[in-house]
């Protein structure tokens, strides 16, 4: 079984969103990949999902229940087959928390409508039309993320 783990700042918004709808993908796909989400922060460990990110993503027919934000470590990095990081920032913390690590990449370098090393915009301070553009980016960038991820688990 390939392992998937997506990160952003506090583990709310965004990486909880990509998990969501990973694992809707992971299912209509029949694929075995186990996939999870972190914060590189614990300042939300404990939190629900943030409220406009669960309100659109159950306009879009996905389900955001039962989750509660975490913080990332080591352990979870070195036993991924790959780490999916919101913006550089998270990558270079990622790095940081488990140096050596050559399994983590930036999240919008798989979607093909962004240039390579692109953020994934932080909707948390913005409106709902935020979280909208947030969801639109994960989906564009989700099939070569699932794609990724089983090709490193193959050559592990």
């Amino acid at each position: 079984m390939a392992r998937l783990v997506f990160v952003c700042w506090g583990n709310i918004c965004r990486s909880p969103m990509a998990e969501r709808i990973a694992r809707r993908m992971i299912d209509e796909q029949g694929l075995d990949i186990e996939v999870e989400s972190f914060g590189v922060s614990e300042e939300e460990a404990g939190n629900p999902i943030d409220r406009r990110a669960a309100r659109t993503l159950i306009k879009a027919g996905y389900d955001p229940d039962g989750h509660r934000a975490r913080k990332i470590g080591a352990a979870h990095i070195k036993s991924a087959d790959l780490v999916v990081a919101a913006e550089p920032l998270h990558v270079d913390r990622l790095q940081r928390i488990a140096p050596g690590a050559s399994n983590i990449v930036l999240l919008n370098d798989f979607n093909p409508a962004m240039d390579p090393g692109t953020p994934l915009i932080d909707p948390w301070y913005g409106d709902e039309a935020g979280f909208q553009e947030t969801l639109d980016d994960l989906e564009a960038a989700m099939e070569g993320i699932l794609r990724a991820v089983q090709e490193r688990a193959a050559r592990r």
